[in-house]
């Protein structure tokens, strides 16, 4: 056998390098005229023959790698570039008033007394993308459909407000209200685009750097889903995501790459607003972060367009036979560009072109003048529309077109390409004269010297203004624009919910399986069964859900292309075109992004969506919280579930799944509707009122997060005097103590509500204490209405004053109330304030662990026996049991011996 350097192996980038060679000759014929090319015209001249040899081969599909990154200049060649269809001149005009409008709103936003802040570099280094976008390309509502979901960077949005105000969209007023949304309501603009706060305007929220990628890569997907399964046309929408450079390094923006190339989502373009800039300073002051875009783009399968340098370097690199021009181009640090963006034609003349003579004599005919404004290609409209162009006929794959542009482009020299030009707000007069000049603004020097800089407006007949309105009207209306055209949906009847209400019998089940039993019955039903989108990070096994693989299917656009080694099984796992379910893998960010964008359908696509989105509790609100509060920003709608729920339920797994504090965590979040709920029936009425809530005559912009357990119990039938107003409200009577004569309440929430039945049967039978227990199915919901009310009384003092729920509920039970749950005590404690009495929390406070689920809730003192001692504590703090009977109950049970509990039902594992 040969020696591996007898083989010679050449494994560069990918090529083959096992491969036999039929025909040596042949081959070295080959190598031998590129050997020629070298030795006789150049490397260069070699380099370029090579790259149009790949080029041809991808052309006649001949396989060849992929190049990591390709040279420093535009993807589409002069040549290719299409006719642009716009009035060029008007566009110039419309685009110049726009950036004197979004500046002067901000600068204005700083006067004295209000100084809210702002931010206007991002915009003006972007404006020319988004000008072409709204001309030519972004598709409006009118039409009936969704038209394009466009995602606009955060600190774009001055910008967007400025062209509204040039459609007659927002005033005058509404400009001097941004930022001021309380102080000037009804006109205040939020800082950036919030559904939430201007539910006619924003579509998509976007401002927490990395969700605004993640999310539009999902609303691509969700797009190709509601088409494939027939429930909307989304053919002719097209998501564009406007994106920083310096944003492409959270890992949100990044990390789901592959699933929108996977899909061959051509629906979907990133267009990435390169101006080399972070927030205090370069994204790549050593390197080249296109090209380093570039390679992670190509490498994850995406269409790669480059847009780096605007007309007026096509002369010049027409000229470069040598390659020289595109050598120094390849070789320039990003650090060293912003700096020519910020000095004088001669200094670039002699830096950049000084020190060869080919690139000297290039612009040997040209003045400083022509060499300063050398310009970047992100701020050349024809450009722009040619990569626009490319990317919608661009078929079987997404692409992002990376366009170099310069931060606080046309602010002037106190701006542009500055480190600190994002946090400058405000311009000078003398800033203003500069900016007015360059943009040509009809403004004197006296308005920008007596008082705020004026707003401008060429006037509604202008030409400019109705070129704007006919561009809007033939690419079917004004954008951004959210607009709700769902119907509400016809509820399930109460049957489809008669078997949770039955209870499990003899049988032991989790709450989890309780719930999946419910979602079963309700996908059954021919109304909105087909509307319920089924999402999980690769656990649906886990969460007892692969009853649905056979019937539902999971989601595939190619469907399922091999035999399942497990076809044989009754739940064997199936892909399918028009499946159901969504798996996306080990991915909750995945995940989150697509129950945001299914939950958000009936606003954006005109068809509600019901998602149910099931999870590993602790990697919910823990792990993606900032989505969730997107998609309470986004006003989307959908049950989330925080499945193998508790501290101590899943304990077997330690300490990183021993989630106590995700209802602590969902109680921030003003549109989460969380519940902890105990029993199959609760779950029942919470999940009707969920959807009458969500998808009803009245709908709410709220979601529902239920924390469900994996510990079998017995659930119980629903009481014949169920008290569903309780249930749902937060808190209702479960159990009757029906022995003893002290009397004490215990509260309990999720699984901790049968620890609490025990300790009831302990206290009245060892320890003559008659103990009610109540189910507190929303601690969290509790207390909202409580604040509600006390917001109310403080406010309104003159009135009867409110008395909270949980108040009026216990009012008429003895205490003292002892609560518990598989939570951290600050979970139960968010309601002491308002409870009628002597008020003690049981908890798991601190880290979980792995072992037995007894020991772990003997360690924490949160289990049946804790319970009992937690009552005995406070009836002798009041004075109605003596002190000494704490120390017996303490050895009695052995508390301090945690190998003294109950194991528990075995298990622990997810």
């Amino acid at each position: 056998m040969a020696s591996g350097s007898d083989r010679n192996p050449i494994i560069i980038g990918g090529l083959p390098s096992q491969v036999p060679d039929f025909d040596p000759e042949e081959t070295q014929e080959w190598l031998d005229s590129l050997d020629a090319a070298v030795d006789e015209r150049g490397r260069e001249r070699a380099r370029y023959l090579m790259l149009r040899l790949i080029e041809r081969a991808r052309e006649k599909r001949v396989a060849v790698p992929e190049m990591r990154s390709t040279d420093y200049i535009n993807t589409i060649a002069t040549k290719d570039e299409p006719f642009f269809p716009g009035n060029e001149e008007i566009e110039r005009k419309v685009l110049n008033a726009t950036r004197w409008n979004a500046a002067v709103m901000v600068s204005r936003a700083q006067r004295p007394g209000i100084g809210v802040g702002g931010h206007i570099a991002t915009f003006a280094s972007s404006a020319s993308l988004y000008d072409v976008g709204f001309n030519h390309f972004f598709r409006g509502k009118d039409e009936g459909d969704g038209g394009d979901q466009i995602f606009f960077q955060g600190h774009a949005s001055p910008g967007i407000y400025a062209r509204a105000f040039l459609l007659d969209r927002l005033t005058e007023q509404q400009l001097d209200a941004f930022r001021q949304e309380k102080s000037k309501t009804p006109n205040g603009l939020s800082s950036y685009p919030h559904p939430r706060l201007m539910p006619d305007f924003w579509e998509f929220p976007t401002v927490s750097m990395g969700l605004g990628p993640l999310g539009a890569i999902f609303q691509a997907r969700m797009n190709r889903y509601m088409e494939a399964r027939g429930i909307a046309d989304t053919s002719k929408s097209h998501v564009w995501a406007y994106l920083g450079d310096g944003e492409m390094d959270e890992p949100e923006s990044l990390g789901q790459l592959s699933i929108a190339a996977r899909e061959g989502l051509d629906n979907l373009t990133f267009v990435v607003n390169c101006n080399l800039q972070r927030l205090d300073g370069p994204v790549r002051g050593n390197g080249k972060i296109i090209q380093e875009l570039e390679s992670q783009f190509r490498g994850a399968g995406w269409n790669v367009i480059k847009l780096v340098w605007d007309r007026s370097w096509d002369p010049l690199l027409a000229q470069d036979r040598d390659g020289v021009l595109v050598n120094r181009l390849n070789t320039t640090p990003d650090g060293q560009f912003q700096t020519y963006a910020t000095e004088t034609g001669a200094y670039i003349r002699d830096h950049f072109f000084g020190d060869d003579h080919r690139l000297r004599a290039m612009v040997e005919n040209m003045t400083d003048e022509q060499i300063l404004h050398l310009g970047r290609g992100g701020h050349d409209h024809k450009k722009v529309y040619a990569a626009y162009a490319a990317a919608k006929a661009h078929k079987g794959q997404p692409t992002v077109i990376l366009a170099q542009t310069v931060k606080g482009w046309t602010l002037g020299p106190n701006f542009e390409g500055r480190n600190a030009t994002h946090q400058m707000k405000k311009l000078t007069v003398d800033d203003l004269k500069g900016f007015r000049d360059r943009l040509h603004i009809p403004i004197t020097d006296k308005q920008l010297e007596e008082g705020a800089p004026p707003y401008y407006h060429p006037g509604r007949d202008s030409e400019e203004i109705q070129y704007m309105h006919d561009r809007r009207q033939g690419l079917g209306g004004y954008v951004p624009t959210r607009v709700v055209r769902a119907k509400p949906l016809p509820l399930p009847e109460d049957k489809t919910y008669a078997t949770a209400k039955k209870g499990s019998g003899q049988q032991s089940i989790a709450t989890t399986m309780a719930f999946v039993r419910i979602l079963k019955d309700l996908m059954r039903d021919k109304e909105i069964g087909k509307r319920f989108v089924l999402i999980a990070p690769d656990e649906y096994r886990t969460f007892g859900m692969d009853a649905f693989f056979p019937s539902a299917k999971i989601y595939n656009p190619i469907g399922q292309q091999y035999e399942s080694v497990d076809r044989e099984l009754l739940l064997a796992y199936k892909e399918s075109p028009t499946g159901q379910m969504l798996h996306d893998g080990i991915s909750e960010a995945g995940c989150t992004a697509s129950l945001i964008a299914a939950g958000s359908a009936y606003a954006t696509h005109g068809e509600p969506l019901i998602p149910v989105y099931v999870f590993y509790s602790m990697f919910g609100f823990q792990r993606t919280g900032d989505q969730f509060w997107q998609m309470a920003d986004q006003l989307a709608r959908g049950f989330v579930l925080g499945a193998t729920a508790g501290r101590t339920t899943l304990t077997g797994e330690g300490l990183q799944h021993a989630d106590g504090h995700s209802q602590l965590l969902a109680s921030t979040n003003p549109a989460c509707v969380a519940y902890d709920p105990a029993f199959g029936y609760e779950i029942a009425h919470i999940v009707k009122d969920g959807l009458r809530r969500m998808y009803g005559p009245d709908s709410e912009d709220v979601f529902y997060y239920l924390t469900v357990y994996n510990e079998p119990i017995q659930h119980p039938a629903e009481p014949a005097d169920v008290d569903v107003d309780g249930i749902l409200k937060g808190i209702y009577r479960f159990k009757t103590g029906e022995q003893g004569a002290i009397p004490a309440q215990i509260l309990a929430s999720g699984v901790a509500v049968p620890w609490a039945v025990e300790a009831q049967q302990i206290l009245a039978s060892e320890w003559n204490v008659k103990a009610d227990v109540w189910s507190a199915t929303s601690w969290n919901e509790l207390r909202r209405e409580a604040v509600d009310v006390e917001r109310h009384n403080l406010l309104h003092p003159e009135e009867e004053q409110r008395t909270p729920y949980v108040t009026r509920k216990l009012s008429g039970a003895e205490g003292p109330f002892v609560a518990v749950s598989d939570w951290m005590r600050s979970v139960p404690d968010q309601i002491s304030r308002w409870v009628p009495g002597t008020y003690q929390s049981l908890g798991a406070d601190g880290f979980g662990f792995a072992d037995t689920r007894g020991a772990a809730r003997r360690f924490f003192h949160i289990d049946a026996q804790s319970i009992v001692v937690g009552v005995l504590t406070e009836l002798a703090r009041e004075g109605k049991l003596d002190r000494s009977v704490l120390k017996q109950a303490i050895d009695r049970y052995q508390l301090l011996d945690v190998t003294s509990a109950d194991p528990g039902v075995a298990g622990g594992d997810a």
